[in-house]
């Protein structure tokens, strides 16, 4: 599995236009107001940003950074930001896991902040 162009990438949604095209649509009528724009909903934009953190951290991950193939393997084996793809997933924890031999613990974990990533506890036993 080589080198995978954006294009090639299976997106969460097949419309992830669709916001863009009505926004564009309003912005062709003369609607130059606040109010005039679509608002679009909340879900959309959360989805625009996984989708392009995950693009982000692919050319990472393609460039060689193990963090970032790590995270790669997460997104894909939980659907963060593109289309759930458990053999991509493999891939890239199989990559990450020639020089870090934690990756398989990490690979199902879902990316982003976790509880135990904290040092929370550390600092309460020192106050």
């Amino acid at each position: 599995m080589g080198k995978l162009s954006p294009l090639s990438i299976k997106r969460k949604s097949d419309d992830d236009n669709a916001g863009n095209k009505r926004m564009k649509s309003v912005e062709a009528e003369g609607g130059d107001h606040a109010a005039d724009k679509v608002r679009l909903p909340l879900s959309e934009v959360v989805s625009d940003c996984e989708e392009r953190w995950f693009l982000e951290t692919l050319r990472e991950a393609e460039a060689g950074d193990i963090r970032m193939q790590v995270l790669v393997s997460q997104m894909y084996n939980s659907g963060y930001g593109v289309a759930k793809d458990i053999d991509k997933g493999k891939f890239w924890a199989s990559r990450g896991s020639r020089i870090r031999t934690s990756v398989r613990k990490l690979m199902n974990k879902r990316p982003g902040y976790n509880e135990s990533d904290s040092d929370t506890d550390e600092l309460a036993g020192t106050s």
